[in-house]
């Protein structure tokens, strides 16, 4: 049976789902992570313990595992303390003070004698587990940052064995640097020390100057000490001379990588001689991109790497795909950082505005917005962090291409507006919703219109430019969000006027009589209330029929405001049941229809779009007036002559090519209908093939 490799993703694993790992006859581990995983000790005691595991990694994991837990029933296991190699239990709880095995033998790391690599990062390590660790005969890899150990002898227990130190911040270590050296220098098969420092702790202040003396002993020493070092990472640290950096280095030909970020002696000329010299620091994007790299799980570090970074690309038009990528995994590494999440959106802005973002590789870019939107939602009262991912969110093609989860992003987007109100942020705000709303499916759209207050504020914002007879793009965006929130959604086109907003749109219809943007946009909404059927009498308003009729017959007016007066009418006009206004007035909708659409040109650009044409169908039967029939077979030849790949296959879908053949062969139809309807079929005829629609196809949504 092949060895089975356990990677489980955060959290996936618990008590009852790592129960099918315990018969390690059928199911043989020779590797498990179980990192953040909720797993109890007798769980894991059960499941993982039985098999010949070579390499572990219990970090973080919540609840009452300990350190003790982990060593007692690996030690159990007679294979286990021969096999495992790799351990890893970062921010565990050692515990091990009382632990024993059966028989009262103590046992502890030095149980488990295959061990090779040990990390224990921010545990409350004791100089006297790591006496024990030290005396593993094959111990090769120690990494003790963020422990509480207070000295480093024990290290010359392994002095002919370790070849890689990591002891980032010790803030505990009280060890002279004389003792300090004289221990590193007795290390003579280490190729990797890190001893680097977070120099924004406040840290007691005479261990960090012991701990940064240590380190200029250490470069000013020759290359007989240490001499199979090839990596030295001492960032944080307090700056030397750039001197003695340059005899450090010149003294050492093998070496291959210097930790310098946040010394001040990254731009030291002599690292540009080295060209194979990789280097964190500030100096330039390649040494931050290392700095990023390495440093992903130390806090301290990556928000000086982001910093510099930002400043960095602030006015970047290089594309960097491997940058953002370590960009968005700072911000998973540190989902609760606000600082973090402040330094990193600011930086996603800077490597995806413009036209960045377009060859960018679209999961990137995905797993990018998915960030920026957990940052929106974790940190909502960080003012700078919520506008930095508004500002990022706001490209189109981002919104239009990428994807994601948009319902979602227009619920975060929306709670965002209703508690801010600074103009160049609602702004933005508005225009991704806009975008956002002409996106999602019909069902989802239908659950964004029952939550009221949804619409409530996108009619705030409207009424609020209004008063002011403003057209600015906030109002502009808000009008085209209504419009799509309103698309074949009947709810929300119901909460629309439950919010009083036909009133307002009245209003607005006449205010902005001149301003063909704004017209066309609160056209578009009512004819999707007029869409509706048990919501048309709540359009059977004289004044209002007349004034959209009135911008029908207006030949001065653009023909994409015009459009959308025909259409409403028509919708209206076509239930002779449903009419309860005077006869005369549809009399003369129904003549004007069909008068006004025979002078319309051809329109070049796209001015509409649809989901469906299902609300055409009623409109399409052949008892109707011919004015009714010709708005809707001009608006489907017009759709379909401007995009024939995606409304022929909507056409032929949802069987309006029948309703067409029955208008064309019927002999009361209007000769003007009848000779749209067959351009129409001519269409369709001329395509070579079925269309076929790919997913990327999609309504693209009202503008």
């Amino acid at each position: 049976m092949s060895p089975f490799l356990l990677l489980s993703p955060p959290g996936m694993l618990n008590d009852t789902t790592v129960g099918i790992f315990r018969n390690s006859e059928k199911l043989r581990l020779r590797s498990a992570s179980i990192r953040y995983c909720k797993v109890s000790a007798k769980a894991f005691r059960l499941a993982l313990c039985p098999h010949r595991l070579l390499e572990l990694d219990a970090s973080w994991v919540p609840g009452d595992l300990t350190g003790a837990d982990v060593i007692s029933g690996l030690a159990s296991n007679p294979d286990c303390r021969a096999s495992l190699q790799m351990l890893t239990l970062n921010g565990l709880s050692m515990n091990l003070g009382t632990l024993e095995e059966d028989g009262g033998v103590c046992v502890g790391f030095s149980s488990l004698q295959g061990l090779k690599t040990i990390h224990l990062v921010n545990t409350d390590l004791t100089d006297d587990i790591l006496e024990d660790i030290c005396s593993l005969p094959r111990l090769e890899t120690l990494d003790i940052s963020c422990s509480s150990v207070t000295e480093l002898n024990a290290l010359l227990k392994c002095k002919n064995t370790l070849r890689s130190l990591i002891a980032h911040r010790l803030y505990r270590l009280d060890t002279t640097p004389v003792r300090l050296l004289f221990i590193f220098t007795q290390l003579h098969a280490l190729r990797h020390l890190d001893f680097s420092y977070n120099h924004f702790a406040n840290d007691d202040s005479e261990r960090r100057a012991n701990g940064d003396e240590a380190v200029r002993q250490l470069l000013e020493s020759g290359p007989q000490i240490l001499p199979s070092l090839v990596s030295l990472d001492i960032s944080g640290r307090k700056p030397i001379d750039d001197s003695v950096l340059r005899g450090f280095v010149e003294s050492r030909s093998g070496l291959v990588f210097l930790g310098l970020l946040a010394t001040g002696l990254s731009s030291s000329p002599v690292l540009s001689s080295h060209e194979n010299l990789k280097v964190t620091g500030e100096a330039n994007e390649k040494q931050l991109w290392e700095a990023l790299r390495r440093y992903r799980e130390r806090e301290c570090f990556v928000k000086e790497a982001l910093i510099h970074l930002y400043h960095l690309t602030t006015d970047t038009d290089k594309p960097q795909p491997d940058m953002l990528k370590l960009v968005v995994e700072a911000m998973r590494s540190h989902p609760e950082s606000p600082h973090v999440h402040l330094l990193a959106t600011a930086c996603v802005f800077n490597l995806t505005t413009r036209d960045l973002a377009e060859v960018m590789p679209v999961r990137l870019m995905s797993a990018t917005v998915t960030q920026l939107l957990h940052a929106m939602e974790t940190f909502p009262n960080i003012q700078q962090v919520q506008s930095n991912c508004l500002m990022a969110l706001c490209n189109d093609f981002l919104l239009q291409n990428v994807p994601f989860d948009r319902y979602s992003a227009a619920m975060l987007v929306i709670k965002w507006l209703s508690n801010h109100e600074e103009p160049t942020l609602q702004r933005i705000a508005v225009a991704v919703i806009s975008i956002l709303v002409a996106k999602i499916s019909v069902e989802e759209t239908a659950l964004l219109s029952n939550d009221i207050s949804f619409m409530k504020q996108l009619l705030t914002v409207v009424q609020h430019k209004a008063m002011l007879g403003l057209v600015d793009p906030t109002l502009k965006f808000a009008l085209s969000a209504l419009w799509n929130l309103t698309d074949e959604t009947p709810a929300a086109a119901r909460n629309f006027i439950n919010c009083q907003g036909l009133e307002l749109y009245m209003e607005v219809l006449e205010s902005y009589y001149s301003e063909t943007a704004i017209q066309q946009k609160v056209l578009g909404l009512l004819n999707n209330i007029a869409e509706v059927e048990e919501l048309q009498s709540d359009l059977m308003d004289e004044d209002l029929l007349e004034h959209i009729l009135s911008l029908l017959q207006d030949s001065q007016m653009l023909v994409e405001v015009r459009y959308f007066a025909g259409g409403i009418l028509a919708q209206l006009a076509s239930r002779a049941e449903a009419w309860t206004l005077d006869q005369e007035l549809r009399s003369t909708i129904l003549e004007q229809l069909h008068k006004s659409i025979m002078t319309w040109p051809h329109l070049e650009q796209e001015m509409v779009s649809y989901r469906s044409f299902r609300p055409f169908c009623s409109l399409l039967q052949t008892c109707q007036p011919s004015g009714v029939q010709l708005w809707a077979v001009w608006a489907i030849h017009l759709v379909c002559r401007q995009n024939a790949s995606y409304y022929i296959h909507m056409l032929t879908k949802e069987g309006l090519m029948e309703l067409l053949k029955a208008l064309d062969t019927h002999p009361d139809t209007h000769s003007d209908v009848k000779r749209v309807s067959q351009s129409i079929m001519r269409m369709v005829q001329e395509q070579q093939s079925p269309c076929e629609v790919t997913n990327s196809q999609t309504e693209p949504g009202k503008s």
